[in-house]
């Protein structure tokens, strides 16, 4: 082992008390989506603690930080997500969530403390001369992941100037702390919000008659894209429709004239993406057609599916395979069908995004996006160690 790795891992140890803080104080005061003001305000406070000068967006959300040191031949950015989910925190700890309804229950808070661990190492041992060769980084702590509208934010403004290559984490509960994920190529499926409204008309629901029933509309539409959407593709493709949300009505004897419906499209591959989104669209139709009433739809926000760079997978699970032992790095056998906007910025630059295993061993984890997630903190530690260390070794690759 390098003695430049050696004093680097030594150096995050020293800290890991400050991540814990930095990270608790996070699971105390979270905020969601595009709302992350205090956050990105305490996160570059902590920075300049240490020296690192940092940039808040014109939008005042997230946070951008440089090294000192940008003469490397490569810029190697590292990526934190910051903002938090709706959800009501249920765990009986002394960090638990202070603003009501709202909660970290996906892990960004743990991710930005791995970021911040890594620059500030990176910074420290840049300032006594430890580090091997030049190393240019950057720190970008993401706001908006949950809308997925924050990393294609960072882009508009310019983060990636510059950037050769990204690195990301995400907290796994189903893995115990001190092993991590890795997978090459399709890491993420590619992810499509709807939004579906149903348009008829209204009648006294003594008289169906007269009405181009909404509801009725609704029930088969939503039939017919479960029943149609699995034969309509390849058996071997993998495709997930969801509807998870329906509104409408107001009274017993009324049929609406409006219902509203939500959900999601996930699929692994763009053109089985585009293949689904089709053959939606073409659902919709033809019940709108059957029932008399209009079905429009708005697919929002597409997000990609994450596509991790061979060569830095391969440089994630090596410098894991070092820390932990090449028995804790697991190669993940298929994908995800969750989404994740990290795909924004590997549409413009090479990057990976790893799972670092938090659950408590032998204890049973409660999932992501769950009132009772949490994570085992020595997991802060490893993260910031394996990040740290992925720039310097980018760098050195120059």
């Amino acid at each position: 082992m390098p003695d430049w790795q050696q004093q680097l891992w030594d150096a995050v140890d020293r800290r890991a008390d400050e991540l814990i803080e930095v990270r608790r104080h996070l699971h105390r005061h979270p905020e969601p989506s595009n709302q992350e003001y205090a956050t990105s305000e305490f996160l570059q406070m902590r920075l300049a603690e240490h020296g690192i000068a940092s940039v808040v967006p014109q939008h005042r959300r997230g946070v951008i930080a440089d090294s000192e040191d940008q003469s490397a031949a490569k810029r190697v950015a590292l990526r934190g997500d910051i903002d938090a989910l709706v959800l009501k925190d249920r765990k009986q700890v002394e960090y638990r969530s202070r603003n009501e309804g709202i909660m970290h229950g996906c892990g960004h808070d743990a991710h930005a403390t791995c970021v911040y661990g890594a620059i500030v190492t990176l910074a420290e041992l840049a300032k006594a001369g430890a580090l091997p060769c030049p190393v240019t980084w950057r720190g970008l702590f993401q706001p908006a992941e949950e809308t997925a509208t924050g990393a294609s934010e960072m882009v508009a403004n310019g983060v990636l100037q510059g950037v050769d290559g990204i690195f990301a984490l995400h907290v796994d509960p189903t893995r115990a702390v001190g092993t991590v994920g890795v997978r090459a190529n399709t890491f993420t499926a590619h992810c499509d919000a709807m939004r579906i409204e149903v348009e008829g008309a209204a009648s006294h629901a003594a008289r169906p008659h007269l009405a181009k029933d909404t509801i009725a509309a609704a029930a088969q539409f939503v039939t017919a894209i479960y029943q149609l959407v699995p034969r309509g593709i390849d058996s071997q493709d993998a495709a997930v429709v969801a509807i998870t949300q329906i509104e409408g009505g107001s009274a017993s004897n009324v049929i609406p004239d409006r219902v509203t419906m939500s959900g999601m499209i996930r699929a692994l591959g763009r053109d089985v993406r585009n293949h689904v989104v089709g053959h939606v669209a073409h659902v919709a139709e033809s019940v709108g057609q059957l029932t008399g009433t209009k079905i429009h739809i708005d697919f929002g926000v597409h997000i990609p599916g994450v596509e991790n760079d061979l060569r830095l997978t391969n440089l994630v699970a090596n410098i894991s395979g070092s820390l932990l032992g090449t028995d804790r790095v697991q190669w993940i056998d298929r994908p995800s069908m969750g989404g994740e906007d990290f795909a924004f910025f590997q549409e413009h630059v090479p990057g990976v995004m790893f799972r670092l295993g938090s659950s408590r061993d032998n204890t049973p984890a409660s999932g992501l996006h769950t009132p009772l997630f949490d994570i085992d903190e020595r997991c802060l530690a490893i993260g910031a160690k394996v990040l740290a260390t992925a720039v310097v070794e980018a760098c050195l690759d120059s």
